[in-house]
């Protein structure tokens, strides 16, 4: 355990959303970090001192740790002390998890890896996925548990505020066996201040699935008591508002979807090891996945009203304030609406300076040109529009971004 401890080199595999500020924050606390990105464009931006996510003071931390040469980013792995696996995790066809990345990046790194080494993998995967990883080094290397840590310590953190609860958060910790798990725990101790939950990878594994399915239910119930509400003609706000009046009652609210890569993907892993068992996941799962095209149902029958109807939708990203378009149902609709060809549509993004399907236009022209206005995502520069922008337009706030 010392030897992982007394040195202070990691090599980061993957510096997206998550391994970005990972990497950084390891690189602030004094370890030396290698940074394996295989997006040559990220790695010039991150060695210019720059992030090319967009997360709050990312820029600032990673500014510091370049120049301070604690943080380098490469298109090629390095050798380390611990690596940490920070890769997507997304599904195939018939909603299969996907963990090529996965696997490719435990590859990339198999000729690097040296007895005594920790391997962590933070993304969220499959119960079982560490027990691959662990089995892919074996093959690759001939080294075994008994030579390497393997443990997995799912990511925990709400884009926006990465920094803060990459550090502030409690973290489970599940190594391949004990040992594993004692050096891993050791490891995050040295900065993380929440609580460290020991346990077993498979443990670990579906602990953090069960968490964004738990949340995927509570959406689903949310969202169908909105199509519900629609088609009694009820104010579907007023009617959760009134609900939460109950002291055991906590509904949240509604909108055009699930986006993001957490939420909308990882109930599909649970559906995929225990089809059977799994209904009511599954099923939620469905009814979030629906939602976009019933909003886009709702703005066709409005349009209809408009021989040639100019349409502003306001917001791509998957959720308020963040440039992240993964599995964004805001996405889903403005395509929909594209195929459909359901009007001229004026499409704005403020956390995006250009997009690589979309013409983007500013909120002023936006608003000024269209017969509807369709809030997607409430986005703080939605919220503060004034109400003589709005007057005499046909409007379609699926997230409750103008309420009030």
């Amino acid at each position: 355990m010392a030897k992982i401890l007394d040195n202070q080199k990691i090599c980061v595999v993957g510096l997206g959303y998550i391994g970005l500020p990972t990497a950084a924050i390891l690189a602030s606390r004094g370890y030396d970090v290698h940074g394996f990105e295989v997006d040559p464009k990220a790695v010039g931006t991150i060695n210019s001192g720059r992030a090319h996510v967009v997360e709050p003071d990312l820029d600032i931390l990673v500014r510091a740790a370049v120049q301070t040469r604690k943080l380098r980013a490469a298109t090629e792995p390095q050798a380390a002390d611990i690596f940490l696996l920070c890769v997507p995790t997304p599904f195939k066809d018939d909603h299969v998890p996907d963990l090529s990345y996965v696997q490719q990046a435990t590859r990339s790194i198999c000729p690097l890896i040296q007895k005594g080494n920790l391997v962590i993998l933070e993304s969220t995967s499959p119960p079982g996925t560490t027990e691959m990883i662990a089995e892919i080094v074996s093959q690759e290397t001939g080294l075994t548990t008994e030579d390497v840590f393997f443990a997995h310590a799912p990511e925990r953190v709400l884009p926006g505020k990465i920094l803060r609860e990459v550090v502030e958060n409690d973290r489970i910790v599940g190594g391949i066996n004990q040992v594993s798990t004692d050096v891993c725990v050791e490891f995050y101790r040295t900065f993380v201040s929440g609580e460290i939950h020991e346990t077993n990878a498979r443990t670990a594994e579906m602990a953090k699935l069960v968490e964004n399915a738990y949340r995927d239910v509570n959406i689903a119930f949310a969202n169908e008591l909105s199509l519900l509400a629609n088609e009694l003609e009820l104010d579907v706000w007023r009617v959760i508002g009134l609900a939460n009046c109950h002291p055991r009652v906590d509904i949240l609210l509604p909108g055009p979807g699930v986006g993001g890569h957490c939420i909308a993907v990882d109930p599909w892993f649970l559906v995929h090891a225990g089809p059977s068992a799994t209904p009511l996941i599954r099923t939620a799962r469905q009814v979030n996945e629906a939602k976009p095209l019933h909003v886009v149902d709702r703005i066709e029958q409005r349009a209809k009203r408009f021989k040639q109807p100019r349409i502003a939708c306001l917001g791509l990203a998957y959720k308020p304030d963040i440039d992240d378009l993964r599995e964004s149902p805001a996405v889903r609709i403005v395509d929909e609406l594209l195929r459909r060809g359901v009007g001229e549509l004026s499409i704005v993004e403020p956390y995006l300076e250009s997009h690589d399907r979309y013409s983007l236009t500013s909120l002023e022209d936006a608003l000024k040109g269209a017969d509807i206005i369709v809030v997607l995502v409430a986005h703080r520069a939605f919220k503060t529009i004034p109400p003589h922008l709005l007057a005499e337009k046909t409007i379609v706030d699926v997230c409750g971004a103008l309420r009030g």
